[in-house]
Formats: C-alpha cells, structure tokens, sequence
C-alpha cells in the first residue's frame, strides 16, 4: 500500500522543528511517525505533500492508495477503521481528516484539501494521537516507547555484560552495544539500547528510555524517563524527559527536562534550562501560529529547539524557551524566551546570523560526521531564515 503523507493545520504550531521537516518525519519514542504507519499497515512512504519549500527534499508521489494527516500517531484501532474506507472517503476525528482514501495523485496541498473537502466523511471511533505542539512530543514520548517496542517485536534480554547492574525485567539491548559498569532500572518502563550504542560507565538510567544507532551516553550521565535519544548523538549530565533528534550532543553536564531538541544542535558544557517555574505556574511559550505567547496548560516545560541551533558553556534558559533554526545564543544573564531562527547573542542583544556563515557552520559540523549539507538542506535553511526575518530585531 502506497501511504502518502499530507500536512495540515498542525504545521505552524510545530514549528520552529517543521520548519526543517513534514511533522511525520519527527520522531517520538523509538520510530518516527511515518515508521509508525509502516509498522501497523505494512504500506511505504510513497511521498508527501508539504510545505513548498520542503517539496525538493520530501516530494510527491506517483502512486497512491492512502492520504494520511502528517501528525497523527496511529494504532491498530485507528488502522482497523481505515481500513474499512472506500474510494472517496475520508476518516474525520474532531473535524479534522485522518485519512483519506484516494488513488488519485494531487500535486499540491491546496489541491488536496479542495478533494478531501468534497469526500463523503466518516467518524472516527478511535482514540487518535495527534502531535499539535512539540510539547505534545515530549508528552508522549514514554508511552510511544512502550509502544514501539511492541511494534518492532523486539526479544528482552535478562542480562547484559559482566559488571551491569540491571533492575527490573524490561530490557531490549542490541548485541553490539557496548556498555560496562552501567545502572539500568525498568521498572517503571522499558530500556531499549539500539545498534552500535555506547553507554559509559557510571551511568544511572531510568525508562522509559530509548538509545537509537550509534548515540553514545557519556560517562556517569543521569537520565530520567520518558527520554529519547536520536541516532548518532552523545549526552551527559542530567536528562528528563526529553527528545533528542539525530546528530545533537548535550557532551557535558547541565541539566535539560521536558524538552525536544531537534537535529545537529549542540548544547555547551553547563547549558541549563528551566523547566518549572519558582512559583509553580503554567508556562507560557511562543506559538508560532498565533504569533504571541501561549499559556501551555504545563507545569513542566523546557526547551524547544529547531534544528542546527547552539548554546555556549554556562548557558541558562528560562523554562518554556524556543529557539529557532542555526541560532546561536552565549553569554550570562537569561536570553528571551523566543529566539528566532538565525540569531546571535544572548541577554545582551542580539544580531541577526549571516545567511552564509549559518549554511558554511551548517556543512562544517555535518562533514564531522562524514556528511554534507544537501542543496535541498540549504534551501530549507533559506526558507527559515526568510519566515523568522519579521521578528529578528
């Protein structure tokens, strides 16, 4: 079945991450959204339709059988009840499509949404997960763990290495991990430690918890749970309940919770950010779509970060920031709590980051990895710079 993935009004209240990416190409748990869909209906990603400017990197389809809303999470429930759709019909849960059943390939958003408007509409029964704020991501991201697992039919493990001290019967290690002199406890969620990851010793570490392909835990890290961390980064210091996205590091210590970090960001030895305030409010964080501050409803709230974004050693943040895309943010003192994408400075002021400079740190911190920035990356980069240029000052 070919799955054909489609943005909607979730968009902008997940940026600054979509900035840089369709919402179901973010992870949360072990698998991405997308991955998600593959698991439970056995169909691929034929294509996506997006934003224009991510178009180039997340293109369109040639066949079709299945348009699927880019942030819901499925579950076999929802799948059971799309899979019963026509042709021409649609799964709605709020007022909003899930699905819609189609083999007609639309070449554009606008085009699509005018079809899906048309549909004959059916209700959905099911208990759907939507993302609609990146707040969403970390709230979930326990249980997604749980889930993931179950999805990937992953076999526990009762032991692992010769001086590991393992809690709890939940574990899921790939065999070539390496890990000694390692506390893992799971009994309030399981652990699973992916391809090729190293855990160094002294490390205490709660699930639910999850190490993607080749990230590496630094020695005697603390990490709460509900914590994702993305293929190829290292982390250290404390960590709760947090998301990282693939190729970011937190090396050091300081202290992140309730918080997403999206891809090659980088947080300075002694980076601290709040993530409960003094006097134990809700937290308030900017929103894109309605362009001002929203009241979250959350009394835990970190940091939201787009991705290519920096901090320098002894950074602090106030609970509920967000930063935008390849910002780079230093000194003492507390910076904004909104930091548009492209900026330079802290609680002092802030200058607008050269375009160029950006893509050339961009591509430097990339070839480490033995990577390049895409032509395609770089376009994404310029759309960002251009949609955050109203609010750089």
């Amino acid at each position: 079945m070919n799955l054909v993935f489609f943005d909607n009004y979730s968009h902008e209240s997940l940026l600054p991450l979509t900035f840089t990416r369709p919402a179901v190409d973010l992870r949360i748990g072990i698998l991405k959204i997308s991955e998600k869909w593959e698991a439970i209906s056995g169909g691929n990603t034929a294509g996506y339709l997006t934003q224009v400017h991510l178009s180039k990197k997340y293109y369109g389809a040639d066949e079709v059988d299945l348009y699927l809303a880019s942030n819901v999470i499925p579950d076999f429930e929802l799948w059971a009840e799309i899979k019963t759709l026509s042709i021409g019909q649609k799964l709605d849960s709020y007022g909003h499509c899930i699905a819609f059943c189609s083999n007609e390939c639309y070449s554009d958003l606008p085009e699509l949404e005018a079809a899906i408007k048309n549909a004959e509409a059916v209700t959905s029964n099911a208990n759907a997960i939507s993302i609609s704020t990146a707040i969403d991501i970390y709230k979930s991201n326990g249980v997604q763990i749980q889930r993931d697992i179950e999805l990937l039919g992953i076999d526990s493990v009762s032991s692992f290495g010769a001086h590991n001290t393992l809690i709890g019967n939940q574990f899921y290690i790939h065999p070539s991990v390496k890990m000694e002199g390692v506390t893992l406890n799971s009994t309030e969620g399981p652990i699973y430690l992916g391809k090729d990851v190293e855990v160094m010793e002294g490390s205490v570490i709660r699930g639910p918890f999850a190490a993607l392909e080749h990230a590496t835990v630094k020695m005697s890290a603390k990490i709460y749970g509900d914590t994702t961390i993305g293929p190829h980064c290292k982390v250290g210091g404390e960590i709760s309940n947090t998301v990282f996205y693939a190729y970011s590091n937190k090396g050091h210590d300081g202290f992140i919770g309730n918080s997403v970090i999206g891809e090659w960001c980088n947080l300075g030895a002694d980076t601290n950010s709040s993530n409960l305030k003094n006097n134990y409010s809700e937290v308030s964080v900017w929103n894109y779509a309605k362009e001002s501050f929203s009241d979250t409803g959350e009394t835990f709230c970190g940091l939201i970060m787009g991705d290519h974004s920096k901090t320098s050693i002894n950074t602090m943040l106030n609970t509920g920031t967000v930063i935008g895309v390849s910002a780079n943010v230093y000194g003492g003192g507390f910076p904004p709590k909104f930091i548009p994408s492209f900026s330079w400075g802290g609680s002092d002021g802030f200058q607008t980051f050269d375009l160029d400079k950006a893509k050339e740190v961009a591509n430097k911190m990339m070839q480490r990895r033995n990577l390049e920035l895409s032509q395609e990356d770089a376009a994404i980069l310029n759309a960002a710079y251009a949609a955050d240029t109203k609010y750089r000052k």
